[in-house]
């Protein structure tokens, strides 16, 4: 038990670490979270600071999700309590208690999260992205896309019920998150993507 209790906790915390924020002060930039969309994310970062920030950005991001789940996974661990790590690291990223609780929107981690699940979850979500931002290009919608497809994606390669109920909380969290952006979609004042310069982030 106290094992279950380290590993939720742990993957809070780490979660909470705002890698947006901590790669901008540690290269001399501002923060993210007052300029641009003011959004903690690679995209933002990419916006603000151009891409090498941005690729530390995503990279941190995604690996907060998959580490922790990635060790409870190692560590055997009964399915809800690797179930329950990801929904902890995935919260953390969109309220970190070291930032006030104002974090991103989720993306990238939720990437991490599925590919400590299972390695094709992930791909399977970046996949989705990638083809609804070909055919629509924007960001956010390929995200809420992919998002609202991954409990079905979990439902299909996974015999474990658990991990479809708590991805689709998670997806649920996504589009809370996201809730402008689809005000932004709806009005059709959303931004558009251009290939080669942005990538799906949270």
């Amino acid at each position: 038990m106290l094992t279950n209790i380290l590993l939720i906790a742990g993957a809070y915390l780490l979660g909470s670490v705002a890698c947006a924020v901590v790669v901008c002060r540690a290269m001399g930039m501002p923060d993210p979270r007052v300029g641009g969309s003011g959004n903690p994310g690679a995209t933002n970062v990419l916006r603000l600071h151009g891409k090498a920030a941005a690729v530390l950005t995503l990279a941190g991001d995604i690996l907060k999700g998959l580490l922790p789940v990635f060790v409870a996974r190692e560590l055997q661990v009964p399915d809800w309590v690797v179930a329950a790590t990801g929904v902890a690291a995935f919260a953390g990223h969109i309220y970190p208690v070291f930032f006030a609780f104002r974090g991103g929107k989720g993306v990238a981690t939720l990437v991490g999260v599925l590919l400590g699940i299972h390695w094709a979850l992930g791909a399977a979500f970046v996949g989705t992205w990638l083809l609804t931002a070909a055919l629509f290009r924007y960001s956010s919608l390929s995200a809420l896309i992919a998002a609202v497809l991954t409990p079905v994606y979990a439902w299909l390669l996974l015999p474990e019920l658990t991990y479809v109920v708590a991805l689709a909380a998670l997806a649920a969290a996504l589009m809370w998150r996201h809730r402008s952006n689809i005000r932004n979609l709806i009005r059709g004042e959303e931004e558009k993507i251009q290939f080669g310069s942005k990538a799906p982030t949270g």
